[in-house]
């Protein structure tokens, strides 16, 4: 009896380990452009979904990735604020510039609360639109500047 309903086990999965899914019975074949299930729509959801995968799910980064917990430091230094509006990931998002705005909001007081300077003022959408009318041509060496800029004030953003 046990064989049996292991076959029968077996034969219900067959088309789930084949990559096959089943919806009603019939084989569906997968969609590059199939929308999601459930549209995203909490900041946490979008930062580990367009955020986390580089920055890690706490944003500590890496050696070769920014630390999004000393995010605010960067709103310390001029260009600062834009630069954060205008790196790749950013600008290539797919998120709306109300999207951006909200998502980078959270990050900032989320997980670079500590790093925020007095008086900050959250993002806007209209100012997301505004960067992303205007990217940076060179986004290393717009970096290498705000480095050299943190190095001489003595703020941390790496």
């Amino acid at each position: 009896m046990a064989s049996v309903l292991a076959a029968a086990l077996l034969c219900l999965a067959a088309p789930a380990l084949a990559g096959q899914d089943m919806v009603l019975g019939r084989q569906v074949a997968a969609r590059v452009d199939a929308p999601t299930v459930a549209a995203t729509r909490q900041p946490r959801s979008q930062y580990l979904l367009h955020c986390a995968g580089c920055h890690g799910v706490d944003g500590a980064g890496s050696a070769a990735v920014p630390d999004m917990r000393r995010l605010g430091n960067l709103l310390r230094l001029a260009g600062g604020r834009e630069f954060i509006l205008k790196v790749p990931g950013v600008m290539g998002s797919g998120l709306s510039d109300a999207q951006v705005a909200e998502l980078s909001n959270w990050v900032l007081v989320t997980l670079a609360g500590s790093s925020l300077p007095a008086g900050h003022l959250p993002f806007q959408a209209a100012e997301v639109a505004q960067a992303r009318a205007k990217p940076i041509a060179d986004v290393g060496a717009e970096r290498r500047r705000l480095v050299e800029q943190a190095t001489r004030l003595g703020i941390a953003i790496d």
